[in-house]
């Protein structure tokens, strides 16, 4: 396999370099029709068949209506015809450079065994990785019994509901083996994700002039009284808890809280302020049920202001939800990655849950087993001079090409 993976790899470099150049930027969502029509003809190439869905704008608007007159698209290829259907997703999205690059972060450059750009490692990287494991394994001209099919998404970057969720919810695209791509380096498979629940918590009250505050009701007041019992009743609950599954930082085990990452209310020195509220983001592990731990919020904060006066009203708004993910650890999906990371890279992957959130929860929803798995370097996802190693986009180019194998022949 030595020359074959040798020129994989160079053709591999080839294709990420020319898509770090196309600048699809999230937000607004920009160059997404050029990054679809270059990955049309790229697979049609390789002898997929291939339809470019172009994501209704009023879909688009449900979700994230200041961006619904930049155009979505998701590309979608078949290789094959049979079942098992192995489908390989890959968002071609990628945050704002930012500032500080020493270089143009839409020009791919490989300097000491690293190769810079926006979006090689999070997540152009593993898209480029298993094209050329399947434009390989298609070469090898080893029978097929089963299909790839291909998934390349855009808005990953802000939630993913005009992407995958699109593809899963509205295209019912029910495969049978899924592989996300994202970075979470060739030594650990993230079988799973922790989850959010995003809650706003205002609270009334009523406004007066700061020389008369017995006029008023402070709603500040009322409001820090209720954080103070959601930091000092809520949470050590939770650090009671912890899950049975295995973290990539253990301190992640268990369930968690931030109060106050936002805080609306009165800007004016001499008001007493008639309203504040503040946010809550509720972390839930895929032992909790994201329902449970809803209703188990609601509650403790009704309860908590229960001995308000009548003239206080506490409101709770759910401003997003994100269910966690898991995938059985000893599915076959599992297992045959593991197996073909310990054979490229020496050693068994660790099988671990994510902590922030990904796309997987589309797929495993509906009950499609799916890992994710992809080349990456911890720490550089959309940060300045973003960049991935070689020897890491070679070694999941041979694992991915290893998985196919063992699935499809």
């Amino acid at each position: 396999m030595g020359e074959e993976l040798s020129r994989g790899i160079r053709w591999g470099v080839e294709v990420l370099k020319d898509m770090v150049a196309i600048p699809t930027v999230n937000p607004p969502g920009e160059k997404y029709e050029d990054f679809a029509k270059y990955s049309r003809d790229l697979l049609e190439s390789l002898g997929f068949k291939v339809d470019v869905i172009h994501v209704p704008s009023e879909y688009v608007k449900k979700f994230y209506p200041d961006y619904a007159s930049y155009p979505r698209y998701i590309v979608l290829g078949r290789f094959g015809e049979e079942k098992p259907v192995l489908h390989f997703n890959g968002h071609y999205d990628v945050v704002p450079p930012g500032v500080g690059w020493g270089r143009d972060p839409f020009e791919l450059v490989i300097e000491n065994g690293k190769i810079f750009g926006r979006g090689v490692d999070d997540m152009k990287g593993g898209i480029a990785a298993f094209l050329t494991a399947i434009k390989m394994f298609i070469e090898s001209g080893k029978k097929l019994k089963g299909s790839i099919e291909v998934a390349l998404v855009p808005d990953e970057e802000i939630g993913g509901e005009t992407g995958t969720g699109y593809l899963v919810k509205e295209l019912k695209i029910r495969p049978d083996y899924v592989i996300i791509a994202e970075p979470s380096g060739s030594e650990t498979i993230w079988i799973g994700h922790k989850g959010a629940l995003w809650v706003l918590v205002e609270v009334y009250g009523k406004q007066a002039h700061g020389s008369t505050p017995w006029l008023g009701v402070n709603a500040f007041e009322y409001m820090v009284t209720l954080a103070y019992r959601l930091m000092n009743g809520y949470k050590p609950m939770l650090d009671t808890r912890r899950s049975i599954y295995e973290y990539d930082d253990p301190r992640g085990a268990k369930p968690t809280i931030t109060i106050g990452g936002e805080v609306r209310g009165s800007i004016k020195v001499n008001i007493v302020p008639g309203y504040y509220a503040f946010s809550i983001d509720r972390r839930i592990t895929p032992d909790e049920n994201i329902e449970d731990v809803e209703k188990e919020i609601i509650e403790f904060v009704k309860k908590a202001s229960a001995d308000f006066p009548p003239d206080v009203r506490v409101d709770i708004k759910i401003i997003n939800r994100l269910p966690p993910a898991l995938t059985n650890p000893s599915s076959k999906l599992v297992e045959i990655a593991k197996e073909a990371g310990e054979e490229v890279i020496g050693v068994e992957p660790r099988t671990t849950v994510c902590l922030g959130g990904l796309d997987m929860r589309y797929y495993t929803e509906v009950g499609i087993d799916t890992i994710t798995y992809g080349p990456g370097v911890l720490g550089t996802a959309h940060t300045t001079n973003e960049y991935l190693t070689l020897s890491e986009f070679e070694k999941m180019v041979q694992i991915y090409y290893k998985i196919i194998e063992k699935l499809l022949t």
